[in-house]
């Protein structure tokens, strides 16, 4: 069993399904007692949130990145960053360990292929949705990203800074979401990549008129794979 290096706390909400996620594949597959062989770096959201709201970037990967040099010292095998937003510093980390960091939007883009799907809604935090970094990704593994209109956008990066990273979870922003993704069903999409590790505590497939696909499971589920190899 390797051993995973998680970076969490972006919000910690998220990073809970995490560690659920993974020890649920692994007692799937392995059975008995068996459990992942984890180590957890939580780091303090609001520091990173305002790096991120101030476009301090480098400054973000430098934490980050120190972060992920001390699981690797720590006897970490990869590093799972457990959000979305912060794999846009993902070159700063990787130049920082020499351990293989898993990506995000990888495991989105195999799910979705394995699906027949090439055309998908993207829903995010506002950097996630508007930036290159990640729609890039996906692009590279051959889906074509749809992503709301300008005030869908805002809503749904409101949603997930102001509640679900807060820990609230409202029926009327699930009725939000959900006809978002309406319109991007109309707007051509054939499935919805919940694109912030968060929104996967609003919205399930119940909710959506597009196949779902969170990026917390399946990251989760590619980490426990790999830990598993």
């Amino acid at each position: 069993m390797k051993t995973l290096g998680l970076i969490g706390g972006m919000s910690w909400e998220s990073t809970a399904s995490y560690y659920k996620i993974i020890n649920e594949a692994v007692k799937e597959r392995l059975g008995g007692l068996h459990s992942a062989k984890i180590l957890l770096y939580s780091v303090d959201f609001s520091e990173i949130e305002r790096c991120q709201s101030s476009g301090e970037w480098d400054k973000c990967g430098v934490l980050l990145g120190s972060a992920a040099a001390r699981l690797q010292q720590a006897g970490a095998d990869c590093i799972v960053i457990c959000t979305n937003t912060m794999h846009k510093v993902v070159p700063q980390i990787q130049a920082q360990i020499e351990i293989p960091v898993l990506h995000i939007a990888d495991a989105a883009a195999d799910a979705l292929l394995k699906k027949n799907i090439t055309r998908a809604a993207l829903l995010g935090t506002k950097y996630t949705m508007t930036q290159d970094f990640y729609k890039n990704r996906l692009a590279e593994n051959g889906l074509q990203v749809i992503v709301p209109e300008p005030a869908d956008m805002e809503m749904v990066n409101d949603v997930i800074y102001n509640e679900l990273c807060r820990g609230e979870v409202k029926e009327e922003s699930r009725r939000k979401f959900a006809a978002v993704i309406d319109r991007l069903r109309l707007a051509g999409a054939q499935g919805v990549i919940l694109g912030c590790t968060e929104i996967g505590l609003l919205v399930g497939a119940k909710d959506s008129s597009l196949p779902v696909f969170d990026t917390t499971v399946l990251h989760g589920i590619r980490a426990a794979e790999f830990a598993m190899e």
